[in-house]
């Protein structure tokens, strides 16, 4: 596998809840730091998306930076129509809320809006581009 090399990057509250979320999205756990002192503090968490993504992610610090972490609309490819409602349920098992109907738009795939617990937008399509 090659190592992904770009990576979408945020800062939880609740960086555990956030944890349960994106696994049952699909993601896989490459490494997770915790804090020594606080081990439900995440200093740094790496997860896969499939063989060519992921996303680096932590607990909000409080250091001024949290808020250019916050609310990011990412886009996942899964790898069928059938695929993107399983996800979705999985998502909405998961603590995530239905922002948008499932839609087959005209150039192909079918995709659906869910945000996360903390609020971040995440396209689930399986329209995969050009």
């Amino acid at each position: 596998m090659t190592k992904p090399q770009l990576f979408q990057c945020l800062r939880y509250q609740d960086a555990d809840a956030a944890i349960r979320f994106l696994t049952a999205l699909g993601f896989t756990e490459a490494f997770v730091v915790r804090d020594e002192k606080d081990p439900a503090v995440i200093v740094h968490a790496q997860f896969r998306w499939r063989d060519n993504g992921g996303i680096m992610f932590g607990s909000t610090r409080g250091d001024g930076n949290d808020s250019s972490f916050s609310k990011a609309y990412t886009n996942l490819v899964v790898a069928s129509d059938a695929e993107v409602d399983a996800t979705l349920a999985w998502a909405l098992s998961a603590g995530g809320t239905q922002l948008s109907e499932i839609t087959e738009p005209d150039h192909g795939g079918r995709t659906v809006t869910i945000s996360d617990p903390e609020g971040n937008r995440w396209n689930v399509d399986s329209y995969p581009g050009e």
